[in-house]
């Protein structure tokens, strides 16, 4: 039997998932809000935090170049955090931490400021965190499980 290689040809699509925000975003009628969550691929996913990455030359106390077996020692600086950040900007489609007027509300100009003075609460920057994570595959949903959440966003 040939095997066929077509199950792994697929279209790129956006997947946008539904859930439930932080119980501290209510409507008007004290429903909580939901949150909209595009699914971003690993490729982009890496793209980000490559961003996030400075690689220079590693210097010793006098300035010069440290080189170890013949090779320059290189030093690498990350800042997982503002990678993460962006990482939730990107996802979040709703509510959307690119927009000009919500940038303007809290006086912002970097958007991976943005999710920390949206979520200000410890607790709703953690739940936001685990949402996207749950999305990206990469977690769990907290409180509750996967299906009863989108059920929920549904209704």
């Amino acid at each position: 039997m040939a095997k066929d290689l077509k199950f792994f040809m697929r279209e790129k699509k956006d997947e946008i998932i539904t859930v439930k925000g932080p119980k501290s975003f209510t409507d008007d009628k004290g429903k909580v809000i939901d949150f909209e969550i595009k699914v971003i691929s690993q490729s982009e996913i890496d793209k980000i935090y490559d961003n996030y990455t400075k690689k220079s030359i590693a210097m010793d106390k006098k300035g010069k170049p440290i080189v170890h077996s013949g090779n320059i020692v290189w030093k690498v600086e990350k800042d997982d955090s503002a990678a993460f950040r962006h990482i939730i900007v990107e996802t979040l489609k709703y509510p959307d931490l690119k927009n000009e007027e919500l940038m303007k509300f809290y006086n912002c100009v970097d958007v991976t400021k943005m999710p920390e003075l949206v979520f200000s609460n410890p607790k709703e920057y953690d739940y936001v965190t685990k949402i996207i994570m749950a999305a990206l595959g990469l977690g769990e949903y907290p409180e509750m499980e996967e299906e009863k959440l989108l059920d929920e966003a549904k209704n």
